[in-house]
């Protein structure tokens, strides 16, 4: 097995391991070494309220949440963008946008026939997010920056999209969450790569 494919397969089944106790969990209130960083105070929002819903309550409030969580990496993306000076971190950062901003577009549609966005699960998630783009848009080393904050920035996306395939029954939704956890967990392996160098 290579390195890569025990990296993944080792995170994927944490965090699927995981996904039971995140239901009895406030990430808002505790952190833990997966989701949280020393430079950039993560707060994942009210994930114990997301675990107590089911059916179509799960699903708009995960969309919205989504959605601010993306807005939040786009976000740190934009506040680093033309600073960057490594060519892979500009094509990450590239890459959030386009991608991130794709499926921003299509979660808000899918939440429209649900009752549009959850504001309550938004803005808890939105409030977690401003103190990870903050410290990018004054950093000196954008690059550094930029790639450490993505990394618990991403593992608390893993830990949304894994509760998702144990609650929705939603096949847009579950196919939105594996291939979150499949694209993010690349990526991570890539960041941890990128650091180690």
């Amino acid at each position: 097995m290579t390195t890569k494919r025990l990296f993944l397969s080792t995170l994927v089944t944490l965090t699927l391991a995981a996904a039971p106790a995140l239901a009895q969990m406030n990430h808002g209130a505790h952190g833990t070494p997966a989701t949280t960083s020393t430079s950039m105070p993560h707060a994942m929002g009210d994930m114990g309220g997301l675990a107590r819903l089911s059916g179509k309550a799960f699903d708009r409030a995960y969309l919205s949440m989504m959605i601010a969580h993306h807005q939040g990496a786009v976000e740190m993306a934009r506040a680093v963008q033309g600073r960057v000076k490594d060519a892979q971190v500009k094509t990450w950062v590239a890459n959030v946008i386009r991608d991130q901003t794709g499926e921003i577009r299509e979660m808000t549609a899918w939440l429209k026939p649900l009752g549009g966005i959850d504001a309550k699960m938004q803005a808890m998630m939105a409030g977690g997010m401003k103190g990870m783009v903050t410290p990018l848009k004054t950093t000196k080393d954008p690059d550094r920056a930029f790639v450490q904050g993505m990394l618990p920035h991403h593992a608390s996306a893993l830990d949304m999209a894994n509760l998702a395939l144990q609650k929705s029954s939603d096949a847009r939704v579950l196919k939105l969450s594996r291939d979150i956890i499949k694209a993010q967990a690349d990526e991570m392996y890539a960041f941890k790569l990128w650091l180690a160098r």
